[in-house]
């Protein structure tokens, strides 16, 4: 986006806001993802209120604006080129919250998947336990479906509030939300609000043992370094990381991206990675994975910017 464009679109923006929420210009994105690379956004916000995400939803709309949710930034990578439109990240204490009713877990986007997971533990509650390794925010979670040892979010939740592009709030059991593996359709164009949990009674021993199993099986395995987390989606009858050692990948470089050693499903930044060296590991992978296998592997990070070829 142009910076006459920019200049021009700002004012409207901010306009419609009443809560003290700030919309940056031109902002940096590698910092506030975990692999660390990437461009630019041309606006960014971290709305301080419902109300204020809802202004910006519509304005955004009126000015043709597309809208992404960044969460914590744990399962994206942004393009060099940097993202068009409005980046929003619900980092405010309200969209963050965690409230326990018996069962129950009414948890907000923002909180962290980890926070819900100990919570849920010190309150006796089983079945959460696989979200304590998983280094993102519920709405990223719920958006994606995100999944370890097993388990998915969405074999815990009950209902998700979520809001449409016009602004709109919506409260809808999960029932009647479709998932699947690594994915919920209904909130690629809608921003996650919150979701209910629920758990089942247990000790707190019983749990703790079994986040403790978890926990020792995914710092067995996974590296470290500075990553993304999971670059693709598990094909049919083989873990990508497994294919990704029979082809001999482990270890390969483009520029400062590398194939971690310790696990073949992991892009790592070495330290001066770009957004395109990743990039061009990733189709690497996938070409040799396509000519040697006869497997389209598909990613399961989020490919953000200008020209995303990896949709």
């Amino acid at each position: 986006m142009s910076a006459t464009i920019v200049e021009a679109v700002s004012p409207g923006l901010e306009a419609a806001l009443i809560d003290g929420t700030v919309i940056g210009q031109n902002v940096s994105l590698a910092k506030l993802t975990t692999l660390g690379v990437g461009g630019s956004a041309d606006f960014y916000s971290e709305p301080q209120s419902q109300t204020d995400l809802s202004a910006l939803m519509s304005a955004c709309r009126e000015h043709g604006l597309p809208v992404t949710v960044l969460g914590l930034g744990s399962n994206f990578l942004v393009l060099d080129s940097g993202v068009r439109g409005l980046t929003v990240r619900l980092s405010a204490v309200v969209f963050a919250g965690i409230e326990v009713d018996e069962s129950r877990i009414k948890c907000g986007a923002g909180a962290k998947m980890k926070k819900v997971a100990a919570e849920a533990r010190r309150r006796g509650l089983s079945g959460m336990e696989f979200l304590e390794g998983i280094p993102g925010s519920i709405g990223g979670g719920l958006r994606m479906n995100a999944g370890a040892m097993g388990s998915e979010l969405f074999d815990v939740v009950e209902t998700v509030r979520f809001m449409d592009p016009a602004g709109e709030v919506f409260e809808i059991s999960a029932e009647s939300i479709e998932s699947t593996y690594r994915s919920c359709p209904l909130l690629k164009n809608q921003i996650a609000l919150g979701a209910v949990l629920k758990g089942e009674p247990d000790t707190g021993e019983a749990i703790t043992a079994r986040m403790a199993e978890y926990s020792q099986k995914r710092w067995g395995s996974q590296p470290k370094a500075r990553s993304a987390g999971c670059i693709f989606k598990n094909p049919e009858g083989i873990p990508a990381g497994k294919l990704v050692d029979e082809l001999g990948l482990k270890g390969a470089s483009v520029g400062g991206a590398m194939v971690s050693q310790e696990h073949g499903n992991f892009i790592v930044n070495n330290g001066d990675a770009t957004a395109g060296d990743v990039s061009r590991l990733i189709d690497r992978i996938r070409e040799k994975a396509l000519s040697e296998r006869g497997i389209e592997l598909q990613t399961e990070v989020q490919i953000i910017g200008g020209e995303d070829r990896h949709e």
